[in-house]
């Protein structure tokens, strides 16, 4: 079992301040009111967006018990509806915290109206883009948001013989592709240039943003499954994909911050540098690690963006790894400095092409048992790199892990399961009081945890292909 009560504080942190001893008990939404697709869209309907009652039917996805002898299970939406925080991803703009952090922000209207809000909590689509089935945007980051505007073929996917291909052509996003799907989950996860949470946003209250597309997909839970004939390792690929495409993406980011005219934009750097419990000097594990060049106390781009992805990088693609790792250090390097913002944004650039070029090589790897283990050896092998990059990079690791390790217990016999998930589960009580994180602590027991893992020989990917 995945160590999800630990997991949750994390993955849950931008819908924080929902009520989360509630999550279990949770009713379908009652005001969805389900309606029977047509099998032709209205005219002039076509790529507008339909709201999630259109899914509700129980002859559709809002069916109680899952169909066993098809792929589609007919329960994804009650899933949503009764688990999935996203599903409550509006109601929590109407709560005091919420409340608090626009009136800091100073907004002109209430967060549940404000669009900077509604961008990211709800389906907030313009009016001439909501069909007439439309209802209202309470139902927060509804089936549209990530699948994409359905009129145009929502009632043709029901039919026999219909393909996923079809319904592409008219709208469906293809969350099929991971690295499409992590594109999409990063538009909020992440952000863009129309959702951004930025360090004003952070210090008025508003979670900082993490994300790790295995770990957060389980944890929603998942309603979907696995298309027929799916690679039993189909969870580290998705690992590897999330990894490659959130680092692409960051990059991404910092190109547009770095170049804009309000650098150093502070939600860039790892957050625990600073907001960290003060000790006396000689209990400070930051400063017995020292500064590795830089100036004491002067912030790096938040590294948690590649502690993990550059493991996977290196046994994937090790040459363009090995480039893409020296323009981060120049990253680092630079990052700190004051009036080099266009330099940062053209070394953001370039090393964005580099992992792009990654996540090519990432998207066509065969996942497989040795590779598992080998990115299982490599991360925990890390341990004293990626704890003394921070809180964030910890994070990172201990998703990773539990990812990894359960993805290999789900295919492998493993005799000390027992007490590797115990070793996984200490790391994610470590994480509990994130300004009170110790680095020499924390890769103590990702040590423990290597010392727990299974072995096989370590060879590059190079050499078996």
């Amino acid at each position: 079992m995945r160590a999800k009560s630990f997991l949750l504080p994390l993955i849950l942190g931008c819908l924080s301040a929902l009520n989360l001893s509630s999550m279990a008990q949770v009713k379908p939404r009652e005001n969805a009111q389900p309606q029977q697709p047509q099998t032709k869209p209205t005219p002039g309907e076509a790529g507008k967006y339909s709201g999630p009652g259109s899914c509700a039917s129980s002859n559709c996805h809002g069916g109680v018990q899952p169909k066993g002898l098809v792929r589609i299970a007919q329960n994804e939406y009650s899933i949503w509806a009764a688990q999935d925080k996203h599903s409550r991803a509006y109601t929590v703009l109407s709560n005091p915290v919420s409340l608090r952090i626009g009136k800091i922000l100073g907004l002109e209207q209430a967060p549940n109206k404000s669009d900077k809000c509604l961008v990211c909590h709800a389906l907030n689509v313009r009016s001439d883009q909501r069909a007439q089935t439309f209802q209202s945007i309470d139902d927060g980051v509804s089936c549209e948001s990530c699948h994409g505007p359905a009129v145009g073929w929502l009632g043709p996917h029901t039919l026999k013989n219909w393909t996923h291909e079809q319904s592409l052509k008219l709208g469906m996003y293809d969350t099929r592709d991971l690295a499409k799907r992590t594109d999409r989950c990063l538009t909020c996860h992440l952000g863009t240039q129309e959702k951004e949470v930025d360090h004003t946003m952070i210090a008025a209250g508003h979670p900082d943003l993490t994300f790790e597309l295995e770990s957060f997909s389980s944890v929603m839970p998942r309603h979907w499954r696995p298309t027929p004939g799916a690679n039993p390792w189909l969870s580290v690929q998705e690992l590897a994909i999330g990894q490659t495409v959130q680092l692409r993406e960051a990059l991404h980011r910092l190109d547009r911050r770095a170049s804009g005219p309000n650098w150093p934009e502070y939600s860039e750097y790892e957050c625990f540098a600073c907001h960290h419990s003060l000790t006396k000097p000689e209990a400070s594990w930051r400063q017995a690690q020292g500064y590795d060049g830089r100036l004491p106390g002067a912030p790096v781009w938040n590294p948690a963006r590649y502690a993990v992805f550059r493991h996977i990088a290196e046994a994937v693609d090790p040459s363009t790894a090995k480039q893409l790792v020296a323009a981060l250090d120049k990253i680092e390097a630079l990052s700190g400095k004051p009036g080099v913002g266009d330099q940062v944004a053209a070394q953001a650039k370039s090393a964005a092409e580099l992992a792009d070029r990654i996540a090519q090589r990432v998207q066509a790897q065969p996942y497989d048992q040795a590779l598992t283990v080998r990115l299982l050896q490599s991360i925990a092998g890390d341990a004293v790199m990626i704890s003394g990059q921070g809180e964030r990079s910890a994070e990172q690791a201990a998703m990773a892990l539990d990812s990894l390790s359960l993805a290999y217990s789900r295919n492998e016999k493993v005799a000390n399961q027992q007490e590797l998930r115990a070793a996984i589960d200490n790391l994610f009580q470590q994480l509990q009081s994130p300004s009170a994180y110790n680095a020499p602590r924390f890769a103590a027991q990702m040590q423990k945890v290597g010392t727990l893992l299974p072995r096989t020989q370590a060879l590059s990917l190079t050499d078996v292909e």
